[in-house]
């Protein structure tokens, strides 16, 4: 098994692993479309409106803002509120990171067997993984996109950023190769979690996230190979840090799986992946929420939970 050792002059320099970002990317000079708060927007779907009254007596209980973005693969209607909104991504970055990490391995940059040495000094709040293997043996990519995605291991996905340059890297990425012109990645963890109000930075928009993530786990003739699509599944569907939100909802024989995120400012998000009983269609479901602050984070999750029920709703009822 190879070995490599990370440079520690801050882990996400681009001095530090610059070698390691796709050549020829160029600099991210501005980044596009991450307007303000607007008006809450809908599209076309089901009973549109009840599901909309529904949608907005939860954003009023939680005190916040409210987004959320549902696409079915294949599918001619979606359900939408605030879904072209600018929301902080928190953790549901580590998503987008994986698939990253796959498509440079498929490339040939690094192998998902080589091990990544690090220091305990490289090590942040919340690593329940890494935080074990620090001055010893490390940890593989593969590992650590594990750890990433099904743990939300913070220095984990630190690690991984600075394998593919940065938040610059990962943002260059979504726009030059997925065509994701919304999302952004500014800071690391655990910065990039502050969620203040208006701040553009480390954001997304519900319908960019949901429409880059569906086509990265299921596009058959997308970025990922089918058996980096099936490994990133098979990391959603393991985790569990969102048992208490949008799967919370959703009918339990239901497969759900999903990457979810938590900062500051009464903030709580979850992206997952939906494939029903009945054998339809996967759809994706990308919620977000911030500015909750009438609520605790029990009540955050709560809330999560009533907009997993009200996707697999329309679901049902669009199939009707």
């Amino acid at each position: 098994m190879q070995r490599r050792h990370l440079l520690t002059t801050g882990l996400m320099g681009t001095a530090t692993l610059a070698t390691l970002a796709l050549a020829g990317c160029g600099s991210v000079k501005s980044l596009v479309g991450m307007g303000g708060e607007e008006k809450a927007t809908t599209t076309t779907t089901p009973k549109g409106d009840h599901f909309q009254q529904r949608l907005q007596a939860l954003e009023a209980r939680s005190g916040g803002r409210l987004g959320l973005s549902v696409q079915v693969l294949g599918g001619q209607t979606s359900l939408g509120y605030r879904e072209d909104e600018a929301f902080p991504m928190c953790s549901t970055f580590k998503l987008l990171l994986a698939a990253r990490i796959l498509h440079l391995s498929q490339l040939g940059e690094f192998p998902l067997e080589q091990a990544l040495l690090y220091e305990k000094k490289d090590l942040v709040a919340y690593s329940p993984a890494t935080e074990k293997h620090a001055d010893a043996e490390g940890m593989t990519i593969r590992a650590l996109c594990e750890a990433a995605v099904v743990l939300s291991d913070n220095t984990a996905a630190n690690l991984l950023l600075g394998l593919q340059g940065g938040p610059a890297g990962l943002t260059r990425w979504l726009r030059t190769t997925v065509g994701d012109m919304r999302t952004r990645l500014d800071r690391t963890e655990t910065d990039l979690n502050t969620a203040i109000a208006g701040d553009p930075r480390d954001t997304t928009t519900p319908r960019a996230m949901g429409r880059a993530a569906l086509a990265l786990l299921t596009d058959k003739k997308g970025l990922l190979s089918p058996e980096s699509q099936k490994q990133l599944r098979d990391w959603l569907l393991a985790s569990r840090t969102g048992d208490k939100r949008l799967r919370a909802g959703m009918p339990s024989d239901w497969k759900v799986g999903g990457k979810t995120g938590s900062g500051d400012n009464g903030t709580a998000n979850e992206v997952s992946i939906v494939w029903s009983a009945q054998g339809m269609a996967p759809m994706m479901v990308s919620a977000y929420l911030t500015g909750a602050v009438k609520v605790e984070s029990d009540g955050r999750d709560a809330i999560l939970a009533e907009v997993g029920k009200i996707a697999a709703d329309w679901y049902k009822a669009s199939k009707r």
